[in-house]
């Protein structure tokens, strides 16, 4: 049974971190706890601490120390190695992985990509690394700086490096390979390893193989004069401003970066109003050499402009800073969440996840870890792609969102709101985002604005509408997006974040309309604990449901838990357990406990009990010992909305939990509501649990 997997390469700049990120977030769907080792790091300046430990540790919130996440820095490594010491290092690397081996259910170990002196040793290192860890290993090459049959030899050769030291292999990926040769490269690879090493080609990828502007500074010690919120600009080209401006310009490219001496205003002035005007393409960011600035009346007319592209500034000459920018190598930070996500779905897209999954688990995890869940979440999402519209264009929260899940490309997306308007929050906002895969309406100019309007009049003319009153509602974001919905022009839909959940709700009653064997609208929350996830209802909608409610609630939560793959053991919460407790609110949980036995005999049930038996094995081994659910349970339903929505609340601010949710119960077709405090990850999860609604749950 494998326990880790170690990801090797022979020479740096393979690309190895796209290897690394979807191999985390594969794993994480897969395993309950999954650890994180790179036994040799670079060097890292005192105080700080090595970026690619950080980042994986930080973007998946792994548990774990940054000094436990490694054994020893490169130079560490070579003393040693130089003093005949390497049995120590290797000592010292099985040490710190069997601790982390004892805490996780797996590890992933990410071997060296060290340059210079370190070059020479690195293959051996690997080897023997994987080979004392008695693991298997995952090796990635990457074709750039080389002909087709040189990666092919090249990964053949530290194959064959491996396999001659007796460590399995179980892939093989071709990274950073041109698109023309992906064919012939995987055919190449197939036709020169064993048939059961897997074998993938990722092709390179534009976004994840230049810096950003932000690696730029760093790399540079650059000043940043303007533009400080948009350092995550991703760089295309690069092109130096030394021609008369009415020439550079023809030269722009689309998110090119210009390097400009300081005293050429003319340049720079050029260059952000190009980058205003649709006349020429977007630029990433601009950098100023020779230690000049501008004048103090151009830096006061750059200082108003709106939406400025970052500008830094440098001391040495534009001759030698445009080689250094040249020879800047791109890395992943753990705040560009951008960058992580392309990695991940790139991995996705181009590895046989299938097949490397089934070789890489041999063994099943009890429960269901958050992580697992969110990993789940998204999986099914994209298994069955759904067109998910949101009515709020005019909240940041939504764009941010909009942008993330489009390069996630979980879900297809609608925005309700003014095209101008949006783009310049995009701009402002600092955001990538293709607008060729976005649909963005404005209600009374859509093409089906007539239409839903008389649709609305017809469903509720009953009701005493009129035409007038139909156009005025079919004009709000709310009615226009669940018209959208109601038609089969969208499959669901999302809001709530800039207002009330009556707002949300109140258009999918009156035309959407609940499911035939449904009386009642509810709502559950996913509560990701830290070693599980609880689903709470009715924390949102029912202020004080009935007993047939409530019965209707626990069978729809039950049922809303097995179709996101986690075991219904329902507790029906009260101030008393069993049959002790008198009074009318104890006494209706306990009809509706009944009533759910009644008609569904098949689920796990217990009510009334108390919070501390349903979710304490050892409490509800003392207040309910026969129970098959107490102390287990995994659906929680409160007796009313006054106690669910304090309780998930205080849950989610004390506990740190995740809340995903609240996700409606009931209607004919997916509409959420969000809440008006919500966050972009609150966003983002709530899209992709619609997504998977409307798969027909």
């Amino acid at each position: 049974m494998n326990k880790a997997i170690y990801i090797a390469t022979s020479e740096e700049n393979s690309g190895k971190s796209i290897i690394t990120l979807g191999l985390m977030s594969m794993l994480i769907g897969k395993t309950a706890k999954v650890g994180y080792f790179r036994p040799i790091v670079e060097d890292f300046e005192e105080g700080k601490l090595d970026n690619h430990i950080e980042t994986v540790i930080n973007y998946f919130g792994l548990d774990i120390s940054f000094q436990d996440a490694y054994a020893i820095t490169k130079s560490q490594l070579i003393k040693k190695k130089n003093k005949g010491k390497i049995g120590e290092v290797i000592d010292l690397i099985i040490e710190k992985y069997k601790r982390l081996e004892e805490r996780f259910d797996f590890v992933l170990v990410e071997g060296t990509s060290f340059t210079g002196e370190g070059t020479v040793i690195e293959m051996g290192m690997n080897v023997l690394i994987a080979k004392n860890l008695g693991i298997p290993t995952i090796i990635v090459g990457t074709e750039a700086g080389k002909t087709q049959e040189e990666l092919v030899d090249s990964l053949y050769l530290a194959y064959d490096s491996f396999k001659v030291k007796e460590v399995e292999v179980l892939a093989v990926i071709a990274n950073k390979v041109r698109p023309e040769n992906m064919e012939s490269v995987t055919a190449s690879l197939k036709n020169s390893l064993p048939e059961e090493v897997l074998v993938n080609t990722i092709p390179i990828i534009s976004s994840l193989n230049n810096p950003t502007i932000q690696e730029i500074v760093k790399e540079l010690n650059a000043r940043v004069l303007f533009g400080a919120a948009f350092l995550n600009n991703q760089i295309g080209s690069f092109s130096v401003g030394a021609m008369q401006l009415r020439n550079y310009l023809l030269n722009l490219k689309e998110n090119g970066l210009v390097i400009t001496p300081g005293d050429r205003a003319d340049i720079i002035l050029g260059a952000l109003q190009a980058n205003e005007s649709v006349n020429y393409p977007a630029i990433s960011g601009i950098v100023l050499t020779g230690n000049i600035l501008p004048e103090e009346s151009i830096l006061k007319l750059i200082e108003g402009l709106s939406n400025v592209v970052p500008i830094i500034a440098v001391e040495e000459g534009t001759y030698i800073i445009t080689n250094k920018i040249g020879a800047i190598k791109p890395k992943i930070y753990a705040n560009n969440k951008e960058k992580i996500l392309t990695s991940i779905n790139t991995f996705e897209n181009y590895v046989d996840l299938d097949n490397l999954s089934e070789k890489l688990i041999k063994f099943e995890s009890d429960g269901m870890t958050p992580k697992m869940f969110q990993y789940n979440l998204v999986k099914r999402a994209k298994k069955h792609r759904k067109h998910i519209v949101l009515p709020e264009g005019n909240d940041d929260r939504i764009i941010i969102a909009a942008s993330r899940l489009l390069t996630m490309d979980v879900v297809d997306i609608s925005i309700i709101g003014e095209q101008k308007q949006i783009e310049n929050k995009v701009a402002t906002l600092g955001l990538t985002f293709d607008f060729s895969k976005v649909n963005i309406i404005n209600p009374n100019k859509s093409v089906h604005y007539d239409d839903y309007v008389n649709t609305y009049y017809e469903l509720r003319k009953e009701k005493k509408m009129t035409l007038e009153i139909a156009k005025d509602l079919m004009e709000d974001g709310s009615y226009f997006g669940t018209m959208m919905v109601y038609k089969g022009h969208a499959d669901g839909m999302v809001s709530g974040a800039a207002h009330t959940t009556q707002h949300t709700i109140l258009p999918a009653l009156q035309f959407i309309k609940t499911k035939p064997n449904s009386s009642v609208v509810s709502s559950i929350f996913f509560m990701c604990l830290e070693d599980r996830v609880s689903i709470f209802g009715d924390c949102a909608i029912n202020p004080n449901p009935t007993a047939e409610q409530l019965a209707e609630i626990a069978i729809s939560s039950a049922e809303s838990s097995m179709a996101f793959g986690i075991e219904p053991k329902i507790a029906m919460l009260s101030y008393s357990s069993g049959s002790s407790g008198k009074g009318d609110e104890v006494d209706k949980v306990r009809t509706a406990t009944e009533i759910v036995r009644h008609k569904r005999p098949d689920l796990k049930i217990e009510g009334p009990i108390q919070y501390d038996a349903a979710v304490d094995p050892e409490v509800g081994q003392s207040k309910m010992p026969n129970s098959e659910v107490a102390g287990h349970a995994s659906v929680l339903i409160f007796p009313d909305l006054n106690t669910g929505n304090n309780t998930y609340k205080a849950v989610q601010r004390e506990t740190g939990a995740l809340a995903i949710g609240p996700m409606l119960q009931g209607l004919n077709k997916p509409v959420n509501d969000l809440s008006r405090g919500c966050t972009v990850d609150d966003i983002i999860n709530t899209v992709v649990i619609t997504a998977i609604q409307a798969q027909g749950l």
